[in-house]
């Protein structure tokens, strides 16, 4: 896989590194801390992004590392940064549980946390799994169980959509082609194909291979990149509806057509105006250093950055924090050993944080995977070398943002059950979607359970507690 590819070249520039990093700090405000390390038992190699839990933890996984099979771990990391190991994959016979984990899990309705792996299962193609708070493990899917692979092979991750299900993206499987697809799946595991990539032919003009589930819309819909495919040949922005409606938005540019343009998306996130911004593998000179791009509300096309030869590999996710921004990282720069980028609402492109390029100090490199953004407003990512002689770290990034609340799910219609999760919860006296009181349950100091409320309607969930007022990012979709 492509992906899989990027992280080849990584892991041999970085390899013959000294394994001692350090930071260089670009603003007195914005400061990065390692927060918790791995060592191999633990973990090694985390690659994808992080999640928090309804105990106010930090949750994730290693593609590699743990047990003796070297196969991967879940881990929690608590607020003081020890990182617990919770499950080893491959620990059943033929890895009938899954292997090499390449997304984060998340949290569900009933605050269990949900996820997929790449490889093993019954049909050695990938699992769709739950897992406790107390780490207890469940298999509930195999990927590929039985031939042909028509639902799709090798998930590449998971969302949950406001009716408790999830949506994901395989990349391989679906048909001859081996493409991939979009579906759902229940929290009892039951799969429902959704669409199938490289059904219209010739040039797979629906696109082919997406490296990241689809996105979340407010209007309901789900929306994606594939990385190839396309009228183009350089992958598609695809949008789905809940009934099934399937429709490219735009086409992106195939370098081996000779077009002028970006192309190979990776990822996109989509801002409350319905304006998405996006990475891609090429930028518009036509070289494989990367873009960030904005496409925006009325279907316009703006390339905001191109990478070059001194900064690029964009090759992760995007986040929108709570101030409105897009934040990213990239994983090679022959100034630094990654950076942190932010793009505003207006589209400007600056690089605010950049990793020491002389590998010396606490903290590893390069950034990985997508910046989460916890309730105590702070970004957290994954690196998969260091510090020291450590196999990977998670690390917190301080920016001044202010803390927040998050709810599960997103959306959802008058009387769904939500987790707002939180930090400082106790002692909470109101909450209120966009304005209207619901009735609510403090569980512990970092979840609330509450009821979407009769009359209310889109817009910020507001908790109350005894010392401020919490916002939830992003806004919680109300649904007919």
């Amino acid at each position: 896989m492509k992906r899989f590819k990027s992280r080849l070249i990584l892991g041999l520039a970085f390899a013959c590194a000294a394994i001692t990093f350090s930071l260089a700090v670009s603003a007195q405000a914005q400061i990065l801390h390692a927060v918790g390390v791995f060592d191999g038992p633990n973990g090694n190699g985390p690659y994808s992004s992080v999640v928090q839990g309804p105990d106010g933890n930090i949750y994730g996984t290693t593609d590699s590392g743990g047990n003796d099979t070297q196969s991967g771990t879940l881990f929690r990391l608590t607020p003081s940064g020890e990182v617990t190991d919770l499950y080893n994959f491959c620990s059943l016979a033929k890895c009938a549980d899954g292997w090499g984990p390449d997304s984060a899990p998340v949290v569900g309705i009933d605050g269990n946390f949900y996820g997929v792996v790449q490889g093993g299962g019954s049909g050695q193609l990938g699992t769709f799994y739950r897992m406790t708070l107390d780490g207890e493990f469940t298999t509930l899917y195999n990927f590929c169980a039985t031939r042909p692979c028509t639902g799709g092979g090798a998930p590449t991750g998971i969302i949950l959509g406001g009716d408790g299900n999830f949506y994901g993206t395989t990349d391989g499987g679906g048909n001859a082609s081996g493409s991939g697809t979009i579906f759902s799946i229940s929290p009892t595991g039951q799969l429902t194909l959704l669409h199938t990539f490289c059904s219209l032919t010739p040039n797979c003009l629906d696109g082919a291979r997406a490296f990241y589930p689809p996105i979340l819309g407010s209007d309901g819909n789900l929306y994606g990149v594939t990385w190839g495919g396309g009228s183009l040949g350089g992958g598609v922005l695809y949008e789905l509806t809940p009934s099934g409606t399937y429709s490219v938005l735009y086409n992106f540019c195939g370098q081996e057509l000779g077009c002028s343009g970006i192309g190979e998306p990776y990822y996109v996130v989509r801002d409350a105006n319905g304006n998405f911004f996006g990475t891609t593998e090429y930028n518009a000179e036509g070289r494989g250093y990367g873009s960030v791009f904005e496409f925006t509300s009325t279907n316009q096309l703006l390339v905001l950055h191109n990478f070059d030869d001194d900064n690029d590999w964009p090759y992760t996710g995007l986040t929108i924090a709570n101030d409105g921004n897009v934040y990213g990282v990239f994983g090679y720069d022959t100034k630094a050993s990654g950076s942190i980028f932010t793009v505003t609402p207006a589209g400007v492109y600056t690089r605010i944080y950049s990793f020491d390029p002389d590998f010396r100090g606490d903290a590893g490199a390069p950034p990985v995977g997508p910046l989460f953004q916890s309730t105590d407003g702070s970004l957290y990512g994954v690196t998969p070398y260091g510090p020291g002689d450590f196999d990977g770290e998670v690390f917190r990034f301080s920016n001044g943002l202010s803390p927040l609340v998050e709810t599960v799910p997103v959306m959802g219609p008058v009387g769904q059950s939500v987790l707002i999760l939180g930090n400082g919860l106790t002692g909470s006296t109101s909450v209120t979607f966009n304005g209207v009181a619901a009735k609510f349950t403090v569980e512990s100091d970092s979840y609330i359970k509450a009821t979407v409320p009769t009359g209310a309607t889109t817009g910020v969930v507001s908790v109350v507690t005894p010392s401020v007022t919490l916002k939830s990012n992003p806004q919680f979709v109300v649904t007919k």
